[in-house]
């Protein structure tokens, strides 16, 4: 290995990522786990992660890991937090910087940790490895916080969905029951729907419109200072 010109002989701690990767069933919000396979915490379940490459950042990492556990590029991933507890991994001092990524779970392809890999609703998440269970519950303050400041939540829809799948997103996320008249009246005015003028039939037999996000509208919004309220 070349030789720098400077370099620090004191011990520095190793640096990893790790993405908690949400989606949507339709009714419950769910994570995507990885059963560890070798030790430490071997046969437990994790967050997809590793440690960083020399020649990438840490959100170039994430992406990597990202695109490996689902087989997805160019979903949306954003950092929330860096977790630096001196003894969170018993191998050695390691620095995780952590991200949440929001998925549409029909296009989960799965790569080479696919067999070990298994979506969890999350309220029905097992023990964790390393600190991953801070991990979470932080993922899921940042994600709360951040539906309210941009429509995130449209990332786990498909490209077409009804006001009640929109509805039961939203209640997933935030834990809390909505009356679904004003719920529809609020999405209606914000904006932030396209009607495309096209119905689907219910296992009930009633008929739903269908809607889809509007990118523009919300620009536009976010320009004046988008903040959505319950």
């Amino acid at each position: 290995m070349e030789e720098k010109k400077y370099c620090y002989a004191y011990p520095h701690p190793s640096v990893t990522t790790d993405c908690v990767i949400f989606g949507f069933d339709g009714t419950k919000l769910n994570v995507l786990l990885v059963e560890r396979g070798v030790e430490p915490y071997k046969g437990r379940w994790a967050f997809p992660g590793g440690f960083m490459k020399m020649n990438e950042t840490a959100l170039e990492g994430a992406k990597r890991e990202l695109e490996e556990e689902t087989g997805l590029k160019d979903v949306y991933i954003k950092q929330f937090h860096a977790f630096t507890g001196v003894e969170r991994d018993p191998r050695e001092r390691v620095i995780t910087i952590a991200y949440y990524a929001l998925v549409r779970i029909s296009e989960v392809k799965g790569g080479d940790d696919a067999a070990k890999a298994e979506w969890f609703p999350i309220n029905s998440v097992p023990s964790l490895a390393f600190d991953h269970d801070l991990i979470l519950r932080e993922a899921l303050d940042a994600l709360r916080r951040q539906i309210h400041f941009e429509p995130i939540g449209f990332q786990l829809l498909p490209e077409k969905f009804t006001m009640t799948q929109l509805q039961h997103l939203y209640e997933a996320i935030l834990g809390v029951k909505f009356d679904r008249r004003n719920f529809s009246n609020k999405m209606l005015k914000l904006g932030l729907l396209t009607d495309l003028d096209e119905r689907i039939t219910l296992v009930n037999k009633k008929e739903a419109f269908l809607y889809k996000f509007n990118p523009e509208n919300y620009a536009f919004l976010k320009e004046k200072g988008f903040r959505l309220e319950f």
